[in-house]
């Protein structure tokens, strides 16, 4: 893994946006005073990669990721590993309630050629690439994949933190073991191993598979197959022999056919013979059609009568005259009389409304006459009380009235001043013209409500007046129109006159009803009887057609009776005539029989021979040439499978050889990888060659006191200034563990990335411990070998110190200092 540019944003230290662009950065140091943020700068590659930092104490310490009083942190990591560019981001937020929690994460492959500058452009995420990972639960499986590391081997062997430098130098073997195998990628043989196994179980299961396919294929032989062959060769002779056979077999049934179809014919010819009957009831339909034509003409007689009756009725009814205009002249007459009685009764109402209304009106004058006094009497009463008031406002000034002087209103002498009334003038002013007003306001209403009884009286006169006017009107005219004409008795006999004609009309037509119905009854009759005598005209014609191919005698089409007995005497002769010749082709039809069984029998013999299935009953010659053929099939598809089971058998039996070999192979792989001896050794040649570098390594820092060696996969150092000693890593003091953890840091970075066969390469180092506290020979030694490691061009190696003399000697500087606000980060030198 090697990062190509880190950008932070309301991360811990750095609250603005800040970049740090690693490009072409193959020997860093990050520089600055203690507290400036250069450890930081680490913090957010491993967040960016595992969501944590190793000085979090794990996931929960998230919150740590804000800057103070920020409520978002955004961290956005480009780094390449296996020659792919990856990018990984993650943001941090405060909710409402004060809790931190991962708002987004994601990973993503970049398109080769990407350049990364255009990330200042603001770019989205869905724009940088394949998306590997959306959610923090995806980003694990997805990191691990592209790093090649989980987070506790990268925090050992790529980004070594401050306090956890020397963690691989004193981690237990157990785990310096598998910090090996994910580098070395040696889980491949566990996979292999498992993989054996589950191959040598497979092969197992298919091998007793084969077994039971072989024992189901015991009878698949050689001599099976030539059996088969042998009946297919028999039924492809059977089908050629029967297929030579059934022309004679076709024409024997062509002849039988013949011969049946002749005597058919005799019996169908005899059957049509046979059948003409007279039918019955011939001579009643005869008689019946006279009768009927008979009764038809009597009835038309009887229409005709009752017409004629009819006519003479309704002419003496018109000579008689208009009955409608004699009912309107009588209605006249009566309605005249009911006129004149009511003539005095109309007169009547009149003469009693002109009185009442005359009452009415006098009533309303004099309601009127008490109304006008009534209002005068209020006028006066209201004079009166405005008076009073005058008369009580003079009694008040009295008060302030004395003898002898003047008065206030006239400025004249007071020579004596009155005595004060012992009432109030306006009190008793008020009482009267209450009173006054309750009686004007009484005749008021009693004078609207007589004049509106006089207004309703007149109206009523009115009325009444018309309705007598209109009454004498009419009078007038209907003795107008009564003028002229007879008298209401006279008028009443010509109306009964009138009637009885009328009577006398409604019988004849009634009359003339009933003749129409007998007469269209008796046409009835008639037609059906000429539809029964049609009927038996038509079964007579197809019963002569359906024996015309006889030549039967010619019809008399003027007597039924006689043709039918003539047709049936015909009939009975023509009969006779065929009874011998049916005889003669019945025996034609046994003959051709007898012939056609003795072939058909001959052919079922064929089978017999050949062991086949005998067709069962009368077959037809397709029938029994297609019952050779099925034969034939059921032959060529035994043979082939009698053909192919041995093929099946012959397959199967070389099949189980080669599952009996795979079986073999993949226990024996299994068994030798289930001891863990190759992955062991392959474990113990790593540490060998690891050692072997951080020897080296260590020697040179160390000028020659110390070496690293290992045991039983525990760390000891050779103390080459004390005799040899041997002695375990926890005994080193600050910087002798300092030496060692970085001689062997150094060549995990130089080695084991060489050998890994995962995406583990080790493309980059970073160290962040402890080189305040090297000498400055020990110092030069450290940086020598440093610039040596970065010289070979295929790592990237990055350090954090505040050391000035190791700083500058590093080409690529980023300087880190902090404000009152934020952290900033500077790229100086190359």
């Amino acid at each position: 893994m090697r990062p190509l540019r880190l950008d932070m944003a309301g991360f811990t230290v750095f609250r603005d946006q800040t970049t740090v662009d690693f490009t072409d950065a193959d020997y860093f140091a990050l520089v600055g005073p203690t507290g400036s943020g250069k450890s930081t700068v680490l913090d957010a590659i491993c967040f960016a990669l595992y969501g944590t930092v190793p000085r979090w104490g794990g996931v929960r310490g998230i919150g740590n990721a804000l800057a103070p009083s920020a409520s978002e942190a955004r961290v956005r990591l480009v780094f390449e590993s296996a020659n792919n560019r990856f990018v990984a981001t993650r943001v941090v937020r405060r909710d409402g309630r004060g809790n931190v929690k991962t708002a987004g994460a994601g990973l993503q492959l970049m398109p080769p050629g990407f350049d990364v500058t255009k990330l200042d452009t603001g770019m989205d995420l869905a724009d940088l690439g394949e998306v590997l990972a959306g959610t923090p639960a995806e980003m694990d499986a997805a990191v691990l994949e592209a790093v090649g590391l989980p987070y506790e081997q990268f925090t050992s062997c790529v980004v070594l933190p401050q306090g956890q430098f020397a963690d691989f130098l004193h981690a237990k073997p157990a785990t310096r073991q598998q910090i090996l195998v994910n580098l070395l990628g040696l889980h491949v043989y566990e996979e292999v191993q498992v993989k054996a196994t589950e191959r040598g179980r497979t092969a197992e299961a298919k091998l007793t598979v084969v077994e039971q396919q072989l024992g189901t294929l015991e009878d698949a032989t050689d001599e099976a197959v030539e059996a088969a062959a042998g009946e297919l060769s028999r039924m492809r002779e059977l089908t050629a022999a029967v297929e030579a056979a059934v022309p004679g077999l076709r024409t024997a049934r062509e002849a039988e056919t013949a011969a049946a179809g002749a005597r058919d014919a005799l019996d169908a010819e005899l059957a049509a013979l046979g059948s003409v009957r007279v039918p019955d009831g011939l001579t009643e339909v005869s008689g019946a059609i006279a009768a009927a034509r008979d009764a038809a003409t009597r009835a038309a007689d009887e229409v005709h009568a009752a017409e004629e009756a009819e006519e003479k009725i309704r002419g003496e009814l018109a000579a008689a005259g208009d009955p409608g205009r004699l009912r309107v002249a009588l209605d006249r007459h009566t309605e005249l009389a009911r006129l004149i009685e009511q003539e005095e009764w109309f007169a009547g109402k009149v003469s009693v409304a002109e009185v009442e209304h005359r009452d009415a009106v006098a009533a309303a004058d004099l309601a009127h006459a008490h109304h006008v006094g009534a209002q005068q009497l209020l006028e006066q009463a209201r004079q009166d009380y405005r008076d009073a008031q005058q008369r009580d406002r003079a009694v008040a000034l009295r008060g302030h009235l004395t003898a002898g002087d003047a008065c206030p209103v006239c400025e004249q002498t007071v020579t004596e001043v009155p005595e004060v009334p012992g009432e109030s003038a306006v009190r008793i002013a008020e009482v009267a013209g209450n009173v006054a007003k309750e009686e004007a306001e009484k005749a008021t209403a009693r004078w609207r409500e007589r004049d509106a009884v006089a207004r309703n009286v007149a109206n009523d006169l009115e009325r009444k007046r018309g309705q007598y006017e209109h009454h004498l009107t009419r009078l007038a005219e209907v003795r107008r129109a009564v003028e002229g004409l007879p008298g209401a008795e006279a008028l009443q006999q010509r109306l009964a006159e009138l009637g009885e004609l009328q009577r006398r009309l409604e019988d004849a037509a009634a009359a003339v009803r009933v003749a129409r119905d007998g007469h269209r009854r008796a046409q009835a009759l008639v037609r059906t009887a000429e539809e029964q005598q049609r009927a038996v005209w038509q079964r007579f014609d197809a019963t002569r057609d359906g024996l015309a191919r006889f030549v039967p005698p010619p019809a008399d089409r003027d007597d039924l009776a006689g043709a039918w007995r003539a047709l049936v005497d015909w009939a009975a002769a023509e009969h006779d005539r065929r009874r011998a010749a049916r005889e003669e082709a019945e025996a034609a039809v046994r003959t051709a029989r007898a012939s056609t069984v003795r072939v058909h029998e001959s052919i079922v013999e064929l089978f017999t021979a050949a062991g086949a299935t005998t067709p069962a009953g009368q077959v037809g010659e397709s029938g029994l040439i297609r019952a050779a053929a099925v034969a034939a099939e059921r032959a060529a598809a035994a043979w082939q499978r009698a053909t192919e089971r041995r093929e099946s058998a012959r397959a199967a039996a070389e099949q189980r050889g080669e599952l009996q070999r795979e079986s073999r192979v993949a226990k024996s792989l299994s068994g030798h990888l289930r001891a863990n001896n190759f992955e062991r050794w392959l474990l113990e040649e790593a540490l060998d060659l690891l050692v072997d570098g951080a020897s080296r390594i260590l020697r040179e820092l160390t000028g020659g006191q110390y070496e690293l060696m290992h045991e039983k996969g525990e760390f000891y150092v050779v103390d080459h200034h004390d005799a040899g000693l041997r002695r375990g890593v926890r005994t080193l003091s600050g910087g002798e563990t300092f030496q060692a953890s970085l001689a062997l840091a150094l060549a995990l970075s130089e080695q084991l990335a060489g050998m890994s066969t995962t995406a583990a390469s080790l493309e980059s180092i970073v160290l962040d411990e402890g080189f305040g506290t090297l000498d400055a020979a020990t110092l030069d030694v450290v940086a020598a070998t440093l610039e040596n490691l970065a010289a070979r061009g295929d790592r990237m190696v990055g350090l954090v110190t505040h050391v000035h003399a190791l700083a500058e000697r590093v080409p690529v500087r980023f300087e880190v200092r902090k404000d009152a606000r934020t952290a900033h980060v500077e790229r100086v030198g190359l």
